[in-house]
């Protein structure tokens, strides 16, 4: 009888994360569950592993309710995957899933995710990555979300995209080079989801910063603090990422050297279809 798979969680809000959990919980069917997490918000931090010859992290044992293995790094989810990818708690994992973040991780914001950065350190180590994110209320800034929209979200409906993207990777054919899957979900009920879409990047998010400014600290000489313009929402491009969220679909990214990933889709367009109850759609 074979081993069970090696599953290792993370993402870049902490290990105190709701989605986190949610995710975790919907991840138990497919194999052994290891959390390791930072212990602090790390969004933003993309596939940074910090100074770690000057600053010496740490490793501190957690507490998941339903969760046997749980560690908080100190530094941030790309670092957590290079210790975990190194031996530093057990055997290296099969399979890193990231997520669920709060706030779609499309167009550039693909490129300072720490979500998708930890998915993307994965792959850097021959172990495929999926990167998992809920889409927010008129897209947040950047793509992510501002904390009071948080409690409302609809964290179930990622976990269950999530849970039939990760079977049918599991179950699909191996290939040469490990592959990441950039999946983002609409912040709607299952039921209300208006298909799924194997989409490109897009090159704008689909709200953005678009000034920033600096105001003098009272007291500070040579100090400031910045506040932030934010734009109205980008009209986005055919295809991608970005607009698929628009128009309230999965989006399905791979982020990979791979050019032949045919069985793959079709794995996960059965996958979605039985959870769904329809075709992909664009």
């Amino acid at each position: 009888m074979a081993d069970p798979l090696r599953i290792m969680l993370t993402n870049d809000d902490g290990i105190d994360s709701v989605g986190l959990h949610v995710l975790a919980e919907a991840m138990k069917p497919f194999g052994d569950i290891t959390i390791i997490a930072p212990d602090q918000e790390f969004s933003g931090a993309g596939a940074a592993i910090g100074a770690i010859w000057e600053n010496m992290p740490e490793v501190h044992e957690a507490h998941v309710e339903g969760f046997d293995t749980c560690w908080a790094v100190s530094g941030p989810p790309a670092l957590c995957v290079l210790f975990a990818r190194l031996g530093a708690f057990g055997p290296p994992p099969d399979l890193v899933v990231s997520g669920i973040n709060p706030g779609a991780n499309v167009g550039r914001s693909v490129y300072h995710s720490g979500t998708v950065g930890a998915a993307l350190t994965a792959r850097n180590g021959g172990i495929n990555g999926v990167a998992v994110s809920q889409s927010v209320s008129n897209f947040g800034v950047e793509g992510q979300a501002w904390g009071e929209v948080i409690a409302d979200l609809r964290w179930e409906t990622a976990a269950a995209v999530a849970a039939a993207a990760v079977e049918a990777i599991i179950e699909s054919p191996p290939t040469d080079d490990a592959r990441v899957l950039n999946i983002n979900v609409p912040d709607r009920p299952l039921s209300e989801l208006d298909g799924w879409e194997w989409t490109t990047v897009g090159q704008q998010p689909p709200r953005a910063m678009t000034e920033v400014n600096l105001t003098p600290k009272p007291g500070h000489t040579g100090s400031h603090t910045v506040s932030f313009v934010y734009g109205d929402s980008v009209e986005q491009a055919a295809g991608t990422d970005t607009q698929a969220i628009q128009d309230g679909k999965v989006s399905m990214t791979w982020l990979s050297r791979l050019t032949d990933l045919g069985a793959a889709n079709a794995a996960t367009d059965l996958a979605l279809e039985s959870l769904l109850g329809r075709g992909a759609t664009g």
